[in-house]
């Protein structure tokens, strides 16, 4: 649904403090399109005790715009089990959309565009995982949250990028079935003894970068740090200076301040970060996650005004899923 809306003084007005701060990566012709759905984006929250979680790849207007929640998949799990608002708006792919429906069951949970997918949680399905489980009898099951209810349901426990090593070894096994990212798997068998039997899982945005082009970076930026995502292969990570998930980029960066920056990930990250560190300066040859951004402040509206693309999971998936993802949580609180 295409809704219009002008750029009226009381929408400038009421956007001027979003947009000073996110000038920078945001072009001044751009902001009169952008403003005027994010001022109403933002009233209607208020009006239909609506919340909204966005995942650190989502545009700085809806990162910094509308966002009330952001941060990586560990985060927005948490936090959705957390909040008291009745009508739950994800801004991220449809596997996030379900682990919020999962940790907070009696919310109405929505996703602005029912097509944003994943080619990670695409890669799997439930009944795969059972048909590993018949093949290793015995083995636990780690999945990474980019995974479909189904599957979680199927599974032991959950990790994210961010807690995946701490996750397997916290099971005290000699092996694992780790699902459904090849690379993370292969990522992780490099920081624990315990031997990981992986999928065939890829992510379609961390797949595209090569050891050629971190080694063409490096030709032309001498003074340049390269902090790579786990989902990245083996030699990427082995050509770059760090390694890490979303919010151990963030961490880096912060604690760091390199001079120049390479975030081999996706490209709003980088538009994120730099709100944030306008005194780095990011080298933004990155890569689109085209599922991410198919969330648009213009469906974001539509899904709010019109209660549209609601996320709906028998009770059964949700218990069971559920499981997986909280042992996932409690395993992180044990620091």
């Amino acid at each position: 649904m295409n809704i219009q809306l002008s750029f009226t003084d009381e929408v400038k007005t009421n956007t001027s403090q979003i947009y000073n701060k996110i000038k920078d990566t945001v072009p001044d012709v751009e902001w009169p399109l952008l403003a005027p759905y994010i001022y109403e984006i933002n009233k209607l929250k208020k009006e239909t005790n609506s919340i909204i979680l966005a995942h650190n790849y989502q545009t700085p207007q809806i990162f910094y715009g509308v966002a009330d929640i952001v941060g990586d998949s560990l985060a927005l799990a948490v936090e959705a089990s957390k909040v008291k608002e009745d009508n739950i708006i994800m801004c991220g792919v449809h596997f996030m959309a379900e682990t919020a429906k999962i940790m907070s069951p009696h919310k109405k949970v929505y996703l602005p565009n029912l097509k944003a997918g994943c080619s990670l949680a695409e890669s799997i399905t439930g009944q795969d995982v059972i048909n590993l489980k018949k093949k290793y009898p015995g083995v636990p099951v780690v999945s990474y949250v980019n995974t479909s209810a189904d599957v979680k349901a199927e599974t032991d426990v959950c990790c994210t990028s961010a807690n995946a090593v701490k996750v397997v070894e916290s099971l005290g096994v000699n092996k694992v079935l780790f699902l459904p990212d090849e690379y993370l798997a292969k990522y992780v068998a490099t920081k624990t003894k315990v031997e990981i039997i992986s999928w065939h899982g890829k992510c379609q945005v961390h797949e595209q970068f090569s050891e050629k082009e971190i080694a063409e970076l490096r030709k032309n930026y001498p003074e340049i740090t390269i902090i790579a995502h786990p989902e990245c292969s083996p030699d990427v990570i082995s050509a770059s200076d760090f390694a890490g998930s979303t919010s151990h980029m963030v961490n880096y960066v912060k604690d760091k301040k390199p001079k120049n920056v390479f975030l081999v990930t996706e490209c709003s990250m980088s538009d994120n970060i730099q709100v944030e560190n306008p005194n780095v300066n990011f080298i933004k040859t990155c890569n689109l996650c085209p599922h991410m951004k198919s969330i648009t402040l213009s469906n974001i509206l539509d899904c709010i005004k019109n209660k549209k693309n609601e996320i709906l999971i028998d009770s059964n998936t949700i218990k069971r899923a559920r499981g997986s993802i909280e042992k996932m949580i409690a395993i992180g609180r044990q620091d």
